[in-house]
């Protein structure tokens, strides 16, 4: 889910979202003491504000490409070479982006300038996630920092022994273990959660001196550290929006504790009460997930009605793939006239072929709603599948790589229900770039960062039963209120049970930024955090000779994350809206505005708007409203709350 998906054209750190375990790589071996070397933009002493803007969005505009390009190298090329020349490339963007805002903070807001440059300018100094120091050496230390701590996350393996590699397990057979609750025993799940950890050990002094520079690099720009730079995105203080957001947590967190409470207890009927929790917590390497962030793999463990409803879309991919490898195989005169060499070549383009017909589904849903094909461009220079000549990074992301409509996703796609459903998700940041591409490059973003997670989010709220009937991927679906029941259940294991999780990320990092969070208690807080929030702990005690949230992806890609807690919010109130402006009457679980036009002609009348204007007010062109609001979840969920409290009644509920 999501990326580091430049919001703005400026705010480019040094790496984009990845999760695969990769080899080690080389060192990044640029003197970190270096001056860093760009070219001061040309300008004149008496330059105006609009003139400023005016000429920022055409250098943004003529250096993204490099940048990006540079990015994508880092992800589909994992190694020493690339780390460098993304690096650097991030170092000059980073360098003139420093240069921007100093100009952009001399402008007074008396000045005369039109409002979309008033606009410009708040967002060019609000805009970066990673604050570039005004010192060059400190910058190319920063930038050097980040990678490395990509790096480091990318290649990150668990071995039994370290001298030996075929004892060494990465993130996605780490994953199998733990998603296979069925069958894997507590021991290997707990060995499995375990061994990930050990990977972001080495990440606690890097991250440490990474945080030290970010807020130097903020303080430059005249925040006080860069939680507060953070926080200061969205179109209200920053101590409102961290209020803005405990009210919308306090809306769901009943909910939540609900299927917390209900979780909890069935992992206690299977492992007992020594084992299935910790004082009314959930123990961390039984949820299915790394993270605890999505509790899907539970699936077998909590299936309130077995069997009722179910929608086996995996075993119809795989099916559908299998077809597609069966007819090259036979064109080529079957397995028996065919090397090993051959198989393996033949199946890779079987692999690929089917990956795009999954990608031409998502776009299909897009396309119904009245929006453009991708272009050409898109289908030749996306990565769909895992290369088998070297290491890239598989975690899905979208790119938009010139601001003119060279639109790409990167994933390693598998027949699988995940990536259909990551697929959808990600055409919703591809179609968002699409929609604003029209717009100066400084307005080329989300309204606020939640929104842009939310696009394809929504859209995959959408993909009911009925739909993926009418897709041939599900037969006729069976309506009882037992598979109503089933169905949210499984939408609630990944929807309601990220959302704490979207949330304590931050609260973690925006202590450790404002000092609140002593680096001698990095380990001690990310667990109080989860603890309080998700009601969740580890079965022993994780000493600080541990840096648990370095094994997270977006603590050491230094992405922000509240704005996937907003976008868990904010695409069930944009499914509300769009189900209603689609005529739709009935219960919210069972809307779908697939190929209705006039839903498709208001999702894209709000995307169009990118960044151009301030959130509340883009927000209100799509549901009649400003503010954020979590009751279309409370709406959505409805009969499974009720059927969640009356199983929970007289159970222990709650924890310590």
């Amino acid at each position: 889910m999501n990326f580091n998906r430049a919001l703005l054209a400026l705010s480019i750190s040094a790496s984009l979202l990845s999760l695969s375990a990769c080899k080690q790589q080389a060192d990044v071996t640029a003197n970190p003491n270096a001056d860093v070397t760009t070219k001061t933009p040309a300008a004149s002493t008496n330059e105006t504000a609009d003139q400023f803007i005016e000429r920022v969005n055409n250098e943004i505009r003529a250096d993204y490409p490099e940048v990006t390009a540079a990015q994508w190298l880092a992800s589909t090329n994992i190694g020493g070479d690339s780390e460098i020349v993304s690096s650097k490339a991030n170092e000059r963007s980073l360098a003139k982006l420093s240069v921007y805002i100093a100009k952009a903070k001399t402008y007074k807001e008396t000045d005369p300038m039109t409002p979309e440059t008033k606009r410009a300018l708040q967002l060019l100094k609000l805009g970066v996630t990673l604050p570039p120091p005004n010192d060059p050496k400190q910058l190319a230390e920063l930038t050097q920092l980040a990678t490395k701590l990509d790096g480091m996350y990318g290649s990150g393996k668990y071995c039994t022994d370290p001298k030996d590699d075929k004892t060494c397990k990465d993130i996605g057979q780490l994953s199998k273990i733990l998603a296979d609750t069925d069958k894997s025993t507590y021991e290997q799940q707990l060995d499995a959660w375990n061994g990930w950890h050990t990977i972001s050990k080495p990440m606690r002094a890097p991250y440490q001196r990474f945080i030290e520079l970010s807020n130097i690099g903020a303080k430059d720009l005249g925040f006080a550290n860069t939680g507060d730079l953070w926080r200061g995105g969205y179109d209200m203080p920053a101590a409102d929006f961290q209020a803005e957001t405990d009210r919308l947590w306090g809306q769901v967190e009943p909910l939540y504790k609900q299927l917390q409470c209900y979780t909890k207890n069935k992992l206690v009927e299977k492992y007992g009460a020594d084992k299935g929790q910790i004082d009314g917590k959930i123990p961390a390497h039984l949820t299915g997930n790394l993270w605890q962030q999505d509790w899907g793999n539970l699936w077998p463990l909590v299936e309130p009605y077995k069997g009722v409803g179910s929608l086996d879309i995996n075993s119809v991919l795989q099916r559908q793939h299998d077809v597609i490898l069966n007819d090259m195989l036979k064109k080529q005169g079957g397995t028996a006239k065919l090397s090993a060499t051959e198989i393996a070549e033949i199946t890779r383009d079987a692999d690929l072929a089917h990956a795009k017909q999954m990608a031409k589904l998502a776009e299909g849903f897009y396309t119904g709603l009245g929006m453009p094909k991708l272009p050409d461009s898109f289908w030749n220079n996306a990565q769909f599948i895992k290369p088998r000549d070297r290491e890239v990074v598989c975690h899905a992301s979208a790119w938009d790589m010139n601001f003119a409509g060279d639109v790409r996703i990167k994933m390693c796609i598998t027949p699988t229900e995940d990536d259909l459903t990551t697929l959808y998700h990600e055409y919703g940041h591809v179609y968002y770039y699409l929609a604003y591409n029209k717009l100066p490059p400084i307005f080329q973003a989300g309204a606020n960062d939640g929104f842009h997670e939310a696009i394809g989010d929504t859209i995959v709220l959408s993909m009911t039963p009925d739909y993926l009937n009418s897709i041939g991927l599900v037969d006729k679906p069976v309506v009882s209120q037992e598979a109503v029941i089933n169905g949210q259940m499984r939408m609630a294991l990944a929807k309601v049970a990220f959302m704490p999780f979207g949330l304590m990320i931050d609260r973690w990092r925006w202590g450790v930024f404002d000092g609140s969070i002593k680096p001698e208690n990095y380990n001690k807080a990310w667990w109080e955090l989860k603890a309080k929030y998700q009601g969740v702990a580890p079965v022993t005690a994780r000493g600080e000779d541990n840096f648990d949230p370095g094994a997270k992806y977006h603590v050491p890609g230094n992405t922000p994350y509240t704005r996937y807690f907003l976008s868990h919010i904010l695409q069930f109130q944009f499914y509300k809206s769009l189900c209603d402006s689609s005529g739709y009457k009935g219960p919210l679980y069972q809307c779908s505005f697939a190929n209705n036009p006039e839903a498709g002609k208001r999702y894209w009348a709000m995307l169009e708007k990118g960044a151009s204007q301030p959130w509340p007010a883009t927000m209100k062109e799509l549901t009649g409203g400003e503010k954020m609001d979590g009751s279309a979840v409370l709406e959505y969920f409805a009969p499974l709350n009720t059927w969640l409290q009356e199983q929970n009644k007289g159970k222990q509920c709650g924890w310590k």
